[in-house]
Order: C-alpha cells, then structure tokens, then sequence
C-alpha cells in the first residue's frame, strides 16, 4: 500500500500493518502438541500396557522431545510433546469417560489408542464422533472391518486373527499336524481368534477335537489340559490374555503334559514370558512376529529399547515394531501437512507410504497392509522369537515337535 501524509491512509496503512503482524503471532504462540491418552496403568490390561505399548510410546515421546519437538510449518518452529495420561482402570465405562474428558475439556490436539482389542472396539466410534485421529496399538478386531467404512479416523496399527489364522493353519499343514485343541476366551479377541482358527484349519484338512471357552482370570486349566491330551491331539492352541498365558504354561509343566506344537495368544512374545519360563519356552509358538533380523529399522528398534531399559528390556515381539513404526508415520504426516490439523494428516494416513522401522508402511482400508506386516506366527528358538510364517519373511524353520517341557527344579 502507498501511503501518504493523510491521515485515513495512515490509519489504514497502521491497521493493515498490525493485521499482517498478528496472524503469524497468533499461531506462532503454540508452544506444544498435546496429546491425550487413557492406559490401563491399573487392573487386569496393566501388565499388557507394561509389556507392550507402554515403553514404546514412552521411548517416542523422549526421542521427539530431545530434538525439539517435531516441526510444525504453521508455527514455523519445532513443537515438543505435552503428553497427558489417566488411568482406565481396565474398565469401559471408566476409558470412554476419560476418552471424552480428554477431548471436550482438555482439548488435547491428538488422542492416542487405550489398550487390549475390547478397548479400542469402544475408542474408535467416538474418535470418529469428534473427528480425531486415532491409531491403533495393542488389539485388532474382524468386527471393525464391518464397520470401518463409517470410521475413517481410525486407522488398525497390528495385524490380528484374519492374517495371523491362516498363516498359523498353514505352518501346521506344513508341518504335518492333524489335530488341534483349542481353548479361548470369551471375549471379543477369544471368539474371533478361535473362529477364524476352526475355519483355517478345516480348509488345510485339519480336525479340530475340542474347542472350549474359559472364563476371564480362570484359575485351572488342568481339566482341559488332561481332556487335550486324552484326545490326542497334536496341537494344543490357547486364546488368551497373559494371565491364563502363563497358567496354561505352568499347569502343562507341572502336568508334564506335552503337544507337537504349543501355541498361546496372548503372552509369548512378550519379554516377561521369556523371563518367567527361561528354557522352557523353546519350541513354544505365539502371534507376531518380528525380531532383530526383520529389518535394519528393527535391529535400531531393538538397540534403542535396551539402551533406555537394559539387558531386559520389556520388549514385545508381536506388536511394539508396529507401534513405534506408527509413531514415525504419525510425525511424519504432521511434517507433511505442515499442522495439526485431524482431517488432513487423516487423509495422510489414508494415502500416504513413508518408511518406517517396519520398512515401506501405508494402510489400505483403515488397516496397515498386510504387505507391510514383519511376520505372523513366531516361535522361540535358543533365545529368539523367530518368524517362522510366511517363507518371504520368515527368520527360521519352525522346530518340530516343540521339545518336552524340563523337569521342574527341586523343591529345597
């Protein structure tokens, strides 16, 4: 604008100069990016959030704010994480209220997934209800693929029963078994699990002799361990979470009941398995799965989880390489959008690949690609969670039968 010695010029010279000056004052007076999120830090899931999510969130968030913050051109400048956490409880109803809290009072820019299958079932509705972004970490449900065309904000992270069932049917037709028992819990993730595993075994030409639901935080399994064995089957297959994980394990060795194959779900992969039964895992089979030689991206994930924990730690060979790979997505949509804005890193995740320590990783239809997954069915092996699914990715063969269970130390 020419301006000039009469004062409405000046005046309008004045007021254009201010409203250039304070829009980019304005946005420039973001100091942080508040991300909201409700963990099971209490109650039955605890031990997951522990085993899982928990460090891997914890270890981005450190990461992020040690260089700065992740930048924002809208702000023209880095923006450290505000992270700020309630409790679920483990209950629905407590995670839903919270979730809400979150969202309508504090305002928070991002809200991050709660924990376990049945949790993020109840989040996604209302993440898509307020039109945040919401990834998913620990669960995974066959029911969401019914619905997910109405969710476009939720985007499925791990890779569940529909991939991880077939390819668990196949390495059994692989390696000559013939029968299955199969235990699981009645839940969302123990009746999908345990369906799509019936049906994957029928079309391999697989008998499955028993299939029985156990209630949440059961505590003998020594019934239908004994029933599993008088059938003779060849595979003993448990749907649950790491409390009866670790029952069903101990009751077996106890029991010296032993399976050509054993496989649980969830808990082997988990680094506290391991930790509990030592050698007895070897030959033992979960869902996953990844390890150190996936990927250079999974070899640096690896060292950096031992650099912030140590020697032992909490590491996750099923989903905390997914977890941390959708980290790195999230910062990168933020980068490219250049905002915060939920619609347009939204559309990001929707049509975007960036590399991750998962390599090449994109999502189609609300999930990430089956294409992008590490592995499927993991088994330990002298100490490593080997993948032993899908041949182009798979780590090692599977051992076959799972050696028998070491006799118990003596009781002093």
């Amino acid at each position: 604008m020419n301006c000039t010695a009469k004062s409405f010029k000046l005046f309008a010279c004045f007021i254009l100069f201010i409203l250039v000056l304070a829009f980019p004052l304005a946005a420039s007076a973001k100091d942080t990016i508040r991300i909201g999120r409700v963990i099971p830090l209490s109650g039955h899931n605890a031990i997951v959030l522990k085993s899982a999510s928990g460090p891997v969130y914890d270890l981005w968030v450190e990461e992020v704010n040690a260089r700065g913050g992740i930048y924002v051109k809208k702000y023209g400048k880095k923006l450290p994480i505000e992270l700020i956490q309630y409790d679920g409880k483990s209950d629905h109803g407590t995670m839903v209220k919270l979730l809400e809290k979150l969202i309508l009072r504090d305002k928070v820019d991002f809200i991050f997934a709660p924990v376990a299958t049945s949790q993020l079932f109840a989040a996604a509705p209302i993440a898509n209800k307020y039109k945040y972004l919401l990834f998913g970490a620990e669960g995974g449900a066959l029911k969401l693929k019914d619905i997910i065309k109405g969710l476009p904000y939720f985007f499925a992270v791990l890779n569940f029963a529909d991939t991880q069932m077939p390819a668990l049917a196949d390495v059994y037709k692989r390696n000559g078994i013939k029968s299955v028992a199969i235990i699981y819990i009645e839940d969302l993730h123990g009746i999908e699990y345990s369906d799509t595993l019936a049906k994957a075994l029928k079309a391999q030409g697989i008998e499955v002799k028993m299939k029985k639901s156990i209630p949440l935080g059961i505590k003998d399994l020594s019934s239908l361990l004994k029933q599993a064995k008088s059938l003779d089957v060849d595979a003993f297959v448990g749907f649950t979470y790491p409390g009866e994980t670790i029952l069903a394990t101990k009751q077996s060795m106890e029991l010296n009941i032993n399976f050509k194959a054993f496989h649980l779900n969830v808990g082997p992969s988990f680094g506290f398995y391991p930790g509990i039964f030592g050698p007895a895992t070897q030959g033992v089979t979960g869902s996953g799965a990844w390890n150190h030689k996936t990927s250079p991206g999974a070899k640096a994930f690896v060292d950096k989880m031992v650099a912030k924990f140590g020697k032992k730690a909490p590491i996750d060979f099923w989903g905390q390489l997914f977890y941390y790979a959708s980290l790195e997505f999230f910062e990168k949509a933020i980068v490219k959008v250049g905002s915060l804005d939920q619609k347009k890193i939204r559309d990001v995740f929707a049509t975007e690949k960036f590399d991750t320590a998962l390599g090449s990783t994109w999502f189609e239809n609300g999930f990430l690609a089956h294409d992008a997954h590490p592995g499927e069915i993991g088994q330990w092996q002298n100490g490593v969670y080997e993948v032993i699914s899908r041949k182009a990715k798979a780590t090692s063969n599977m051992i076959m039968p799972k050696p028998v269970w070491p006799k118990p130390a003596p009781k002093k």
